[in-house]
């Protein structure tokens, strides 16, 4: 056999991308058709792209979901910037979801946002001086970006002045987001979101 058949076969496979080195992205499956162009799955070892979205129209669409939550964990003034923080608390809450329920953490999130990500919203319109509120179908985008914000606010509120971790109580409001249990924060909010939007029909 010549020296380049030789070459090809001792060639190794480029390993595919994991998430933390750990997690891999295959084989996730997003159910909800309207979300699948918004939550971005592309693989990547570091969840960190340095804002290259920024200057893009509906550029955040292509930001991997995790690096989209770690970023809604440095919202608040305290927590701001510190995106190696926020980082440290998604991989140890990836750990945990792991421990807890045996899944690949990736796609416990993915459920958790398709579960708490409200379709319906108001919105207010004044007319001839009298304000009133319309029920409105809320777009793909902000349903990712509002289930985002309902799950980091959830663990953030089960951590203030408690013992308990922000870790742990991120892992636990993303299980029963996924789980769709009212015990979760981001599902009460969803619901509280449509009952308005319902009665405002």
């Amino acid at each position: 056999m010549s020296s380049a058949g030789q070459a090809t076969q001792l060639e190794p496979k480029p390993e595919e991308p994991k998430l933390f080195g750990k997690w891999s992205f295959e084989g996730i499956e997003i159910r909800d058709p309207g979300l699948k162009r918004y939550i971005c799955l592309k693989p990547v070892w570091l969840p960190h792209t340095g804002g290259r979205h920024e200057h893009r129209r509906f550029g955040k669409a292509e930001v991997p979901v995790v690096e989209r939550l770690i970023n809604k964990l440095m919202r608040p003034g305290r927590n701001m910037g510190k995106k190696h923080l926020a980082y440290n608390i998604v991989k140890h809450a990836f750990e945990i979801i792991y421990l807890k329920t045996g899944e690949n953490p990736i796609q416990v999130l993915i459920r958790a946002i398709e579960n708490a990500a409200p379709r319906e919203d108001v919105t207010r319109i004044m007319y001839g001086g009298i304000t009133y509120f319309v029920a409105v179908d809320v777009s793909p985008q902000r349903r990712v970006d509002v289930a985002l914000k309902h799950l980091t606010e959830g663990a953030r509120m089960c951590a203030f002045n408690n013992p308990r971790p922000i870790e742990e109580c991120l892992a636990d409001e993303i299980i029963a987001a996924a789980n769709n249990d009212s015990r979760s924060y981001a599902i009460r909010k969803k619901e509280e979101i449509e009952r308005i939007a319902l009665s405002s029909r």
